[in-house]
């Protein structure tokens, strides 16, 4: 299998960066997922579409948006009422799915070429974040496996907390260059160390 391309080219640049007088604040990589995949359920369908995405996946995922759920190799999160991302670092996700979800429930949506897969990780992270989204990233108000859609300018996130001081962030392929360039001159002050 021929490895694909990274979006970032050459603003991918390994290495620590920025300040780290104080250590390192984050840590930034791409993450390049085998599947990204949206998930949408007709109105009065949702809760069928969370049992089909549990027999697809195996994740349990709460009901209603916002919502998260993380294993191993995957995750899933609400982004809108109805709406799941669902990850997974094997390929093949979105016909797993297709093969649960009938058109009577809902949509598949196979976004994995047209989505970047980015984390940020580390004990500033949330500090990063907060400057480019009007969001609460503190751990009560955004706890582990939650997920959010929203913009930084014109650029489309989804994010998900996946771990205590980490986070996934997909954006469009097409603007992965530019955000990523971005998110590293926002962890400058802090110390950040691409991966």
């Amino acid at each position: 299998m021929v490895e694909p391309v990274s979006p970032l080219g050459p603003a991918h640049r390994p290495g620590r960066h920025g300040n780290p007088a104080s250590g390192i604040g984050v840590t930034l990589s791409e993450t390049r997922p085998g599947s990204i995949v949206e998930a949408a359920g007709w109105p009065g369908a949702e809760k069928a579409l969370i049992a089909a995405i549990r027999k697809a996946t195996g994740l349990a995922l709460p009901d209603g948006a916002g919502g998260g759920t993380t294993a191993k190799s995957r995750s899933a999160f609400g982004i809108a009422p109805g709406k799941f991302l669902i990850v997974d670092q094997a390929e093949g996700a979105a016909e797993a799915l297709r093969a649960e979800i009938p058109i009577e429930t809902g949509t598949v949506t196979d976004l994995s070429h047209g989505r970047t897969a980015l984390r940020i990780a580390g004990p500033k992270a949330e500090w990063v974040l907060a400057k480019f989204y009007a969001l609460d990233f503190s751990l009560p108000a955004f706890p582990v496996s939650a997920g959010r859609a929203t913009v930084h300018h014109d650029i489309f996130t989804q994010i998900q907390r996946t771990g205590e001081d980490q986070f996934d962030l997909y954006v469009f392929r097409s603007f992965a260059r530019g955000f990523w360039t971005t998110l590293c001159h926002g962890a400058e002050e802090v110390g950040y160390e691409v991966r």
